[in-house]
């Protein structure tokens, strides 16, 4: 059975943006999803957020695993993918998400060393990034270097800005329509 497990970012919320119309698409397809709700979004602390990452999919080994995340739920992912906790799962999207401190301290603990990009890529399959091109809060360039890193597919979304509700996104086919490229 595939599962889709949802990591919203800093300040975010499992109900915000585009995520609630997600979880309806996946439904339809008959597909489990859940927006997990982080601990302590306005002062995220980093091995808090690997930990719930962990739990959730400690409970589901059986099934084919994939996760999303938005901003800081996307930095969340890889910190969680290169951890010694990590369990490997089939597919990852990361949508806006940063690969580089910037000048939120808040955040500082996601980025403050570069991430492990071989064992990150031996615990997941398949990845898909997207991204604004406009984005106001994460460079595009952050994008960039994922995507080569990671040696996977970008999604650059024309006036995107940083893919949230703020912006107006609730929804975002390019995540549905990746997720189901990486499901197959």
């Amino acid at each position: 059975m595939k599962k889709v497990f949802i990591i919203h970012g800093f300040e975010g919320s499992p109900n915000g943006g585009w995520r609630p119309w997600l979880m309806g698409e996946l439904e339809k397809q008959e597909i489990y999803t859940c927006a997990l709700s982080m601990p302590t979004p306005e002062n995220p602390v980093c091995g808090e957020w690997v930990d719930e990452i962990s739990r959730h999919i400690e409970r589901n080994t059986n099934n084919g695993i994939y996760l999303v995340g938005h901003s800081l739920g996307a930095s969340a992912i890889l910190r969680y993918l290169e951890s010694a906790q990590a369990k490997p799962i089939s597919g990852a999207v990361l949508v806006s998400g940063p690969s580089e401190k910037n000048d939120n301290r808040k955040i500082d603990s996601f980025l403050d060393k570069n991430f492990n990009f071989e064992k990150i890529k031996s615990n997941c399959k398949r990845f898909s990034i997207i991204h604004g091109d406009n984005d106001q809060n994460v460079p595009i360039d952050n994008a960039k270097f994922l995507s080569q890193k990671l040696n996977d597919e970008l999604i650059i979304v024309e006036n995107g800005g940083h893919l949230n509700g703020s912006d107006g996104w609730f929804k975002l086919p390019q995540c549905l329509e990746a997720l189901n490229k990486i499901m197959k």
